[in-house]
């Protein structure tokens, strides 16, 4: 009796460490904290990019935001036709790609 007992209260001991665990806190897109300079650069690379892609003037696109993640860049816009884009970058700031949204 006293053997099963002690089997049983280790199981619990057991088990009840194994639920205990944390979850994995979920992550978010922050606001990129980076030099003017490289965001400016980082935009005007975009915009040449999207006006090559959508065979638009520079002039006719509009970036409207960028996002960091985890060590990358993700810039958003559109073309004066409203289509959307979004233009990656490494953490260094160099181009990755253009991809349609």
């Amino acid at each position: 009796m006293m053997i099963k007992r002690v089997m049983t209260l280790a199981l619990l001991l057991t088990l009840a460490g194994c639920s205990g665990s944390p979850e994995a806190p979920v992550q978010k897109a922050q606001q990129g904290k980076i030099s003017p300079e490289r965001s400016l650069n980082m935009e005007s690379l975009c915009k040449d990019q999207a006006a090559r892609r959508y065979n638009s003037d520079v002039q006719k696109i509009t970036v409207t935001g960028l996002e960091r993640y985890q060590g990358s860049y993700e810039m958003r816009g559109n073309t004066a036709r409203k289509e959307g884009f979004v233009c990656s970058f490494d953490a260094d700031g160099q181009f990755l790609h253009l991809s349609m949204r």
